[in-house]
């Protein structure tokens, strides 16, 4: 296997050798444009099929959506009122791989409560689509995921949620989903592709499409943000899994087909975990959406809403209007209503939403209710909509499409592919015991260090016996360790200090001052590994705090406009290029 490491050098290899693929001998089999997690997951299954790949994002891997979800990996109760099992059952079958076998370290089980209101017939109807929930996950006996899903009483249900309103449900059914730390799982896909063999390189933005001599899309013209070089790429096979820029992407190609797809804002909003009392989650109905309150390390996270999007794609941000929403229908089923104040922090992105039909002159291949994948012009492979839960399937679809009849001769394999930290998971869990016996740490941490790199924690020790001050947590933001941020420019491709504060840790909406307090000392060990001099590790600062500034700023605005117009205050560290068509 190749270097399981992402960093600044692998970066630059990775751009030479997508530099080297116009000579005839080393043409790319597969280049996909889009770091999220379908991108991510195509790589993965590309590369393991044995063919030469690379992949490019414009921004930090996980930098639009994939960062921004409910980080949630369900089956999606609500597909069952529109009785779509088969999506239910793709989905649940997903979730419980992910748990079981591709990334039992990064996925966790969650119990939710579904509140009841009406003590006879709801009780019946909820109970029956969640018992037909479990029974469309169900495996082979003593295989189970999850656990069955279980009826409570109004007294037993308070002991699960003390905080819920007495008024607010009769009681409740208790069910089973996952979450995962969406931003980590897709780092995580894309080093395990690199570790196959794959070419990744983040802050990498293509501004055109290149064509061969029959008019078919034969590769790509790429930017450098980081250093403004551009760089030419031969491919047998684009595949554009870029979200919400899919058209954006699509016109690059000069032709009048492909996929439509709509941006749908969803936010949420993070308090305190003493806040609530409460062991399990919620899930409650609203007039425009599902409102989870999802229990989440040391807070809780509170969302989401689903609005139409029209400003810019790459800084969505919460408005106030936003947070009064989410606030007004939590406080509808809470003991103790939440404030304001009560919040450290927020986060918003926006869903992929893909419209009906495609455009005139598009070939259309598998199409579902949640994605759909076409070829809007020879040699370019589209894929849009889809949901975090079932990125894989997303892949296996995309990749089967983009290389046709070989797809019968090199089928899929990534269902049984374990992540980097999956192999060895237990062993790691044994052996941390002595290692935090050495340095301090204390259970919640081994907790915390164990969810975010299982059996890769081996990597993380190793930083701190070359130097034992990482071992130490950040005075600031003492939920991490300095070896974590050592690690996140090491081992997982962190080039800028947001980079490390929004996608390699969360304290960009952990923490109420969204990181501030700790970015000396983070900008000090990051400065250390990528040489930074004094004036870089000074600009960095300037930019993370000029962009935290903005956020908050923006999270006061009663529009997305306005919103939108503070956020853009703040100058991006590698901006985005202007496109140009072919």
């Amino acid at each position: 296997m190749a270097s399981t490491r992402l960093t600044a050098d692998s970066r630059r290899q990775a751009l030479a050798a997508l530099e080297a693929s116009t000579s005839a001998d080393a043409e790319l089999d597969v280049l996909v444009i889009g770091g999220g997690v379908t991108g991510a997951g195509i790589a993965l299954d590309a590369v393991t099929r044995g063919l030469s790949t690379a992949i490019v994002e414009a921004q930090d891997w996980s930098a639009g959506t994939s960062s921004r979800s409910s980080k949630l990996v369900h089956g999606g109760l609500r597909y069952l009122q529109m009785l779509d099992f088969h999506l239910v059952k793709e989905a649940l079958t997903e979730r419980d791989l992910l748990l079981k076998e591709i990334a039992p370290h990064l996925v966790r089980p969650v119990p939710f409560l579904y509140p009841l209101e009406h003590r006879v017939w709801e009780r019946a109807y909820v109970g029956a689509g969640i018992a037909l929930y479990d029974t469309l996950a169900s495996v082979a006996p003593g295989r189970r995921a999850m656990p069955l899903h279980r009826h409570l009483s109004r007294s037993r249900m308070e002991k699960k949620f003390p905080d819920l309103a007495h008024d607010a449900a009769v009681g409740a059914v208790q069910y089973w989903d996952a979450s995962v730390d969406d931003a980590r799982l897709v780092s995580t896909l894309v080093r395990t592709a690199a570790s196959y063999g794959a070419h990744a390189a983040s802050r990498t933005q293509v501004v055109s499409l290149t064509k061969g001599s029959t008019g078919a899309v034969n590769g790509a013209v790429l930017q450098d943000l980081e250093t403004g070089r551009e760089i030419t790429v031969r491919a047998r096979a684009v595949i554009n899994a870029t979200g919400v820029w899919t058209e954006d992407t699509e016109a690059l190609a000069g032709s009048e087909g492909g996929l439509r797809v709509l941006a749908s804002k969803g936010i949420h909003i993070v308090v305190p975990r003493e806040r609530i009392k409460g062991q399990v989650g919620l899930i409650l109905q609203t007039e425009k959406s599902v409102l989870f309150v999802i229990p989440w390390s040391r807070y809780w996270v509170i969302g989401t809403t689903d609005t139409p999007w029209e400003q810019e794609l790459q800084h969505p941000v919460a408005t106030a209007a936003d947070i009064d929403y989410v606030l007004e229908h939590a406080n509808a089923v809470l003991a103790h209503p939440l404030t304001r104040d009560d919040i450290i922090g927020t986060w918003a992105g926006l869903r992929p939403l893909l419209q009906p039909g495609t455009k005139e002159g598009t070939s259309s291949a598998k199409v579902s209710r949640e994605h759909t994948v076409a070829s809007p012009t020879p040699g370019l492979t589209v894929i849009a909509g889809g949901k975090l839960t079932t990125y894989r399937v997303m892949a296996k679809d995309a990749v089967d499409f983009a290389i046709g009849q070989r797809a019968s001769a090199l089928p899929s394999i990534t269902h049984k592919i374990p992540l980097l930290g999956a192999v060895g998971l237990d062993a790691v869990r044994r052996q941390a015991r002595p290692w935090a016996s050495r340095y301090g740490w204390t259970p919640a941490m081994v907790d915390h260090l164990l969810h975010r790199y299982g059996s890769n924690l081996r990597e993380l020790v190793e930083l701190c016996e070359a130097q034992p001050d990482l071992a130490r947590p950040l005075e600031h933001a003492p939920a991490y360790l300095r070896a974590e941020i050592a690690y996140g420019v090491s081992h997982e491709g962190a080039l800028h200090l947001e980079d490390l504060l929004l996608h390699r840790t969360r304290l960009n909406y952990e923490v109420p001052d969204r990181g501030l307090a700790a970015l000396p000392e983070i900008a000090a060990v990051a400065a250390e590994i990528l040489g930074w001099d004094d004036a870089t590790r000074d600009a960095e600062i300037a930019s993370y705090t000029a962009r935290a500034e903005a956020e908050a700023a923006a999270e006061q605005e009663p529009d997305d406009a306005s919103a939108e117009r503070t956020r853009l205050e703040a100058p991006d560290v590698a901006p985005l290029q202007p496109l140009r068509t072919t």
